[in-house]
């Protein structure tokens, strides 16, 4: 399978395409923006290409991480595990322990759920280096919704799709996101 993700838009459908194999998948509610114009909250997928950093998962729902790779970041989902999406604090587009009581009065997204969306989670590079507060956070690739609906701007596909994804996961492995007007 080639190192590259590459999603585009067939038909009404989103289609995420490595070497030979296509998996349907889901983009922002309000569709795709090319990168610049993307804002916190606008409910998009930016257009780009983004490496991908970081897996998280849920252990306790099964997933046990098979990558080929050691210096690709791999982190366990726990009931402290957050992301911070508040463009006024300092870690802003970042993962953080909500245990930690500093975390109190800002906005963040908890990793740990109760439906499937975030067994498996694979952070990308979008608005990391640097981060620029406002332009978006937690674009993440994850499992999709039970209804299969839009996110509010990550990518999401089946469970067991991204899961054969994630075996063949390295630190070159990249998302390419192309714009589809």
């Amino acid at each position: 399978m080639k190192k590259n993700w590459v999603i585009t838009k067939v038909n009404q459908n989103y289609i995420l395409r490595t070497g030979n194999k296509q998996f349907n998948c889901q983009v922002g509610a309000a569709g795709l923006k090319i990168h610049t114009k993307k804002r916190e909250g606008d409910k998009t997928t930016p257009i780009g290409k983004w490496r991908l950093k970081s897996l998280y998962y849920r252990s306790d729902k099964g997933f046990r991480p098979i990558i080929k790779t050691k210096t690709f970041n791999i982190n366990r989902i726990t009931k402290n595990c957050g992301w911070c999406d508040d463009p006024n604090s300092y870690s802003y587009n970042k993962y953080i322990n909500i245990k930690n009581l500093s975390y109190k009065n800002i906005n963040f997204e908890k990793l740990w759920r109760e439906d499937q969306a975030y067994d498996i989670v694979i952070e990308t590079s979008y608005n990391a280096k640097p981060i620029i507060k406002g332009k978006g956070s937690a674009i993440f690739i994850h499992c999709s919704f039970s209804d299969y609906r839009k996110t509010a701007g990550c990518i999401a596909l089946k469970k067991e799709n991204l899961t054969i994804l994630v075996k063949n996961l390295s630190n070159k492995t990249y998302l390419e996101i192309k714009n589809c007007f």
